[in-house]
């Protein structure tokens, strides 16, 4: 539709987006997209030296890459060891933000939900570098949220979960309504406290869907992770 005369058009702002490559950060990217406020530039992943995967969710590198090209966007890895302390994290990840300055990219979007600490250290990791944190899904419903990146067409698989909160029967399932219904009570249907971590292989943030197959289950740590590959 053509702009009436004189009408003021605003710009949209550059971001980069902070993407796990599961759920969270893909229903941000959605909603990113939904806005005129915003216009995402690339994929921020860190990933291990050691194992090349994203870091928790133990996706493989190649998996990931296929994602942002289904998704259109620049991927960008900070690339860490697996056993990485805060100082070497935070090293490297200022490294790559004073990039994102330098080409006028002043604002990361995360896909956190309601963790207040997690936003705490995003903020103060990010002061004094001139870029702002942002957080589109903040506060938001988990049990809602959830049903509603199902309803959009968004298909996860679970590739991590902690023993601690989950029996290992959980790893490598579909995220789906029949996973939320046999979810026990006391965890987030989101998996906001480090419970579970998925995988997206589907959506509308994706140009076509990954065909990906289960592979082995492994437990390392207290934690269990499936392998997906293509």
């Amino acid at each position: 539709m053509k702009q009436p005369e004189g009408a003021l058009v605003l710009q949209a702002k550059k971001v980069i987006l902070s993407w796990s490559s599961g759920k969270d950060s893909a229903y941000t990217l959605h909603c990113l997209r939904q806005s005129n406020e915003y216009e995402v530039l690339g994929l921020l992943t860190t990933t291990t030296e050691e194992y090349n995967r994203v870091a928790m969710h133990a996706t493989r590198v190649t998996l990931l890459e296929e994602q942002a090209r289904q998704a259109n966007l620049a991927l960008h890895q900070v690339i860490i060891p697996s056993k990485c302390t805060n100082d070497i994290y935070a090293q490297r990840m200022l490294k790559f933000l004073q990039k994102l300055a330098e080409q006028n990219i002043y604002h990361v979007a995360f896909g956190d939900l309601f963790l207040e600490d997690i936003r705490q250290y995003r903020e103060q990791q990010l002061k004094d570098t001139g870029i702002t944190a942002i957080f589109p899904l903040w506060q938001r419903n988990t049990k809602q949220l959830a049903h509603e990146m199902m309803r959009i067409g968004m298909k996860a698989v679970v590739t991590c979960i902690d023993l601690n909160k989950l029996d290992a029967s959980f790893v490598g399932r579909e995220f789906d309504a029949t996973f939320l219904a046999d979810l026990p009570e006391d965890v987030d249907p989101c998996g906001e406290n480090g419970e579970f971590h998925t995988f997206v292989y589907e959506g509308p943030m994706l140009a076509k869907a990954l065909k990906i197959t289960k592979g082995e289950v492994i437990e390392r740590e207290g934690f269990v992770y499936a392998d997906f590959t293509f």
